[in-house]
């Protein structure tokens, strides 16, 4: 069989593929695109390795597809190569560990183009389908997705230090600890060099969307400075919510220097009064405190927590914005700007 002939059976057979994935179902379907796009990678693939093809191959093929469906989109050189390399990519040096964690009906779940950002920014096939399997399970948009890749979610998820394994039920704790991330990106903030908790608060209450994007999917913003009475004494919580997955509601104290011993108790005594006072023991499930705090030495934090009767897990943050304290007051005010905007209106 000369190549010409060979060329034309596999178009022809490729041809046939789209036409049956027209007539089962919408091409729009994202499933049913995205087995076509495989299949298409698949013949492309098992021609250049049994036939010698070369890579002029993709951009006749393109034209062809073009040419005989031209109100589909999706066949261009360029998507093409996507498609080899996406199917490349998830056949090559796949071992029996990978299998196990990502079936590959899993990357026909997403979108065309998360499954292409994934592969391309992710560094290890581990990383890739850690963030597969995050985008099922969260529905994250694109744009979210590579927030969540650019901001090494894969390497901070489930790594702060926690007594949530002897404080929880088994079912309880995985979740728990899942919630959880070390060290906290507050990237979009910006702060100056001498900035206390307060202001913290406030930056993260002001972004208080961007700061729920950090946390993860299921956290419920209830409040800031949020009062506690415990015997005629007022307290209050630095910022509280509730866990619409863990059916728990979450302290979280922020503080801006070292980890100290002495933090933990105080928040102890926060989740125990939430458990008290606040939580539906009927419904909810026991209270989780999260202590935030610039720096900590991890062994110090495992005995602090060792004597501490409540669920609770310590993180360090990041910021990448901070502005020296001289800046301050060279930087002009909201209202100073909208000012000049309304004199250049003027003018």
């Amino acid at each position: 069989m000369t190549d010409i002939t060979d060329y034309h059976i596999f178009i022809k057979e490729i041809k046939e593929k789209v036409y049956r994935s027209q007539i089962k179902a919408s091409i729009s379907v994202n499933r049913e695109l995205l087995y076509l796009y495989w299949e298409i990678a698949k013949g492309i693939v098992e021609k250049q390795r049994n036939s010698n093809w070369g890579d002029k191959v993709v951009e006749r093929l393109s034209e062809e597809l073009k040419m005989e469906f031209p109100h589909m989109k999706g066949f261009s050189k360029r998507n093409i190569e996507l498609m080899r390399k996406w199917y490349i990519y998830w056949n090559e040096d796949f071992t029996k560990q990978d299998v196990s964690q990502l079936s590959l009906e899993n990357i026909f779940q997403i979108p065309w183009g998360h499954n292409i950002k994934i592969i391309q920014k992710s560094r290890s096939k581990e990383e890739a389908i850690f963030y597969v399997n995050k985008t099922i399970e969260n529905n994250w948009s694109r744009n979210v997705l590579v927030h969540q890749i650019e901001a090494r979610l894969y390497g901070r998820e489930g790594k702060a230090v926690s007594n949530f394994k002897e404080k929880l039920p088994d079912t309880h704790s995985d979740l728990a600890i899942q919630t959880l991330k070390d060290p906290y990106l507050f990237d979009f903030l910006t702060l100056t060099e001498r900035y206390n908790e307060r202001e913290l608060e406030d930056a993260l209450v002001d972004n208080i969307t961007k700061f729920l994007l950090e946390l993860g999917a299921g956290f419920s913003y209830i409040g800031r400075q949020y009062k506690l009475e415990v015997g005629n004494e007022e307290f209050y919580i630095d910022l509280l919510f509730y866990h619409v997955r863990l059916h728990s509601y979450v302290v979280i104290e922020l503080k801006t220097g070292d980890f100290k011993p002495e933090y933990a108790g105080k928040l102890n005594f926060y989740v125990s009064v939430v458990d008290d006072k606040l939580a539906n023991k009927e419904v909810d499930r026991p209270t989780i405190g999260i202590l935030i705090c610039k720096s900590k030495n991890d062994m110090v934090v495992e005995y602090s927590l060792k004597g501490i009767e409540k669920p609770i897990g310590v993180s360090e943050y990041e910021l990448t914005q901070v502005l020296p304290n001289e800046l301050k007051s060279a930087l002009p005010s909201v209202e100073e700007l909208e000012a000049e905007l309304e004199n250049l209106e003027v003018e």
